[in-house]
C-alpha cells in the first residue's frame, strides 16, 4: 500500500516566545520541519509527504527551501483555524483510499524510525495505530469534585505520528469539529472505531517552548 505523511506545522511561536514559527526555527544547522520531513524520507524514500502550513508562512518555507538546498519533493497546503481543519485540508491531497497515512507534528523531529515503522506496520494490520510512551510521574484527575490519584500504569502519554488506513482517517475526518478533538485518533474514535497503541520512543518530544529546544539541543549534540 502506497504511504503518506501528513505533516503538521501550524507553530506561531507564541510559547517559544520567537518571532520566528517554531518549525522553521533552526537546529543543526537546518529548520526542525526539514529534519522532520527527512525523518519519513529516511525511512521510505518513496513516501509522498504533504506539508500543511499557515497560508501567510508559505512563501517563507518556499525561501526556506531554497536557501538550505532542501530538495525533497512535498506538496504544500494551507492549515486551517484548527488542527482539526488542518489535518483536514492535507487529507484533502490524498486521493488514493487504498493507502496508509501517517500524521505528525511538524515539530517532533526525533521520532526514530522503529516508531515509524511499528505504526506503519500496525495500521496496515489493524487500520491504526498510534505510538504512546509510560506515564513516569505520579498522575492525577481533577474535576468538578476535586482531583484524585489514579494509578499511573493505566495512562498512556500520546505522540505522532498517528497512522491510519487513508478510507478510514478520510471518513473520520468529515465528523463536525468537537471541543475534545485533541489528536486525529480521537476524531477516529468518535466515527466508531477501536484503536490501536504501540510503542514510541521517549526521545518524541513535541519542541513548543524555549526548555523544549534546549533539550532538542541536548539531543542533537548527542547524535553528533
Amino acid at each position: 500500500m502506497k504511504r503518506y505523511a501528513v505533516i503538521v506545522a501550524g507553530g506561531s511561536g507564541t510559547r517559544m516566545e520567537s518571532d520566528l514559527p517554531k518549525q522553521f526555527i533552526q537546529i543543526d544547522g537546518r529548520p526542525i520541519l526539514m529534519h522532520t520531513i527527512l525523518k519519513f524520507v529516511h525511512f521510505d524514500p518513496n513516501i509522498s509527504i504533504v506539508v500543511v502550513l499557515p497560508y501567510n508562512q508559505i512563501k517563507q518555507w518556499e525561501s526556506l527551501c531554497e536557501q538550505h538546498n532542501f530538495n525533497i519533493a512535498h506538496q504544500v497546503t494551507p492549515g486551517g483555524s484548527t488542527r482539526f481543519q488542518s489535518v483536514r485540508n492535507g487529507l484533502e491531497l490524498i486521493k488514493d483510499d487504498n493507502s496508509i497515512v501517517a500524521i505528525h507534528d511538524g515539530v517532533r523531529p526525533f521520532v526514530s524510525s522503529r516508531t515509524i515503522s511499528n505504526t506503519f506496520k500496525m495500521a496496515a494490520e489493524n487500520g491504526n495505530a498510534i505510538p504512546v510512551i509510560e506515564a513516569f510521574e505520579s498522575v492525577r484527575i481533577t474535576d468538578e469534585e476535586g482531583n484524585r490519584a489514579v494509578d499511573r500504569r493505566n495512562v498512556k502519554l500520546v505522540q505522532t505520528p498517528q497512522v491510519f488506513k487513508s478510507a478510514l482517517i478520510k471518513q473520520a475526518y468529515l465528523l463536525p469539529y468537537q471541543d475534545f478533538f485533541t489528536d486525529d485518533a480521537s476524531v477516529a474514535e468518535a466515527a466508531g472505531n477501536d484503536i490501536f497503541i504501540t510503542e514510541g520512543n521517549r526521545e518524541n518530544i513535541k519542541i513548543t517552548t524555549p526548555f523544549d529546544l534546549k533539550v532538542a539541543q541536548l539531543l542533537i549534540e548527542e547524535k553528533l
